[in-house]
């Protein structure tokens, strides 16, 4: 990231604010171009110290992914850029559904179109859990922004660019994330709980973001990056936040899963596994046809990391329910301590 210029779109978002705030801490790009449509937010980043390092330009373009000739004056000059822009929230996608394919398939597409035209280097998408086999809008919109990131690849055509994605799941204490909900609910004294059998992935934002700049490290261009995270027990949960309130079981919502995916079994049979993530092969791959291979699939299980990875087996899958990794009450309790303000 040394003397690099930047662009985050969704950059006044939960994860482009702790990400500018890591890069200004590890590195000193040239330039940090902050992509977003809330001024609001864009004018309370400029104003806050965690925002500025001395040496590193700092920019604010209002712009939304939907608007194609904006992002690509926005991109004059850059070198990598992180998309993290998107409708997020499952009910507002179900209420709104062609609002959400504009931001996060057609927004999607747009952003690639203008990272070609304006020769980016390297583009890291964001994915979510909800886009293994999805159930929901949001899911979907998202499967469908993941594939034309992967695709994009195939079209580069003479430029030198690598286009990847990486999907985690819930981040903790994030904007409408169900610990804020928790937190909220229990002056109530009753926590309201959909299903007693709930699990869900758990990351929290500095992981996520640290994830994101390994992925930039490691990038071939075309994979699909999942990092290993644990999982908790919404009950485990709940006596985290409030130990002494009732919980009430209020039923399953429309496009809501018991467990979360990340990799589904289909996922697997084109999945390698490292010591701490996995990585989702680009489809093409399995293609008979060696002149529409990205790379060697071989030669990446091997030399793409320091260890060599492994294929996963057959009926592998990553879900929140049958992860060997769950978090306790008192890890839960303490990384809420430790990550979510609560106001």
């Amino acid at each position: 990231m040394d003397g690099k210029t930047i662009l985050i779109t969704g950059g006044t978002g939960s994860f482009g604010k702790k990400f500018v705030e890591t890069v200004l801490k590890r590195f000193t790009p040239r330039k940090i171009i902050i992509y977003s449509r809330d001024e609001l937010k864009q004018f309370e980043m400029q104003h806050d110290p965690k925002y500025r390092k001395d040496g590193v330009l700092m920019r604010y373009f209002i712009g939304d992914v939907r608007d194609e000739e904006r992002l690509k004056k926005a991109m004059e000059g850059v070198d990598y850029v992180v998309h993290a822009a998107a409708l997020k929230q499952v009910p507002a996608c179900e209420y709104n559904p062609f609002e959400a394919v504009k931001t996060n398939v057609i927004g999607g597409q747009n952003v690639i179109n203008a990272c070609i035209e304006k020769g980016i280097r390297k583009v890291i998408a964001l994915s979510t859990d909800k886009a293994a086999a999805p159930v929901n809008l949001y899911g979907a919109t998202k499967l469908t922004s993941d594939k034309l990131f992967i695709a994009a690849n195939n079209f580069k055509g003479a430029h030198d660019i690598k286009f990847s994605v990486v999907r985690y799941g819930n981040v903790m204490g994030s904007r409408g994330s169900v610990i804020p909900f928790f937190i909220q609910k229990r002056k109530e004294g009753i926590l309201p709980i959909t299903d007693e059998r709930m699990t869900r992935f758990n990351i929290t934002l500095q992981q996520g973001v640290d994830f994101v700049l390994e992925s930039f490290e490691r990038m071939w261009g075309g994979e699909l990056f999942v990092p290993k995270i644990p999982s908790y027990r919404i009950l485990d949960l709940a006596k985290a936040v409030a130990p002494e309130c009732e919980v009430k079981v209020v039923g399953i919502r429309p496009g809501e899963k018991i467990h979360e995916e990340m990799i589904t079994q289909a996922d697997a049979l084109n999945t390698i596994e490292f010591d701490d993530y996995f990585v989702i092969l680009p489809s093409v791959q399995l293609g008979n046809d060696t002149n529409f291979k990205l790379w060697d699939t071989e030669e990446f299980r091997l030399k793409s990391n320091g260890k060599p990875g492994r294929f996963c087996e057959y009926g592998f899958s990553y879900n929140s329910g049958s992860n060997p990794h769950f978090l306790t009450v008192e890890e839960l309790r303490e990384l809420i301590e430790k990550n979510v303000v609560v106001s």
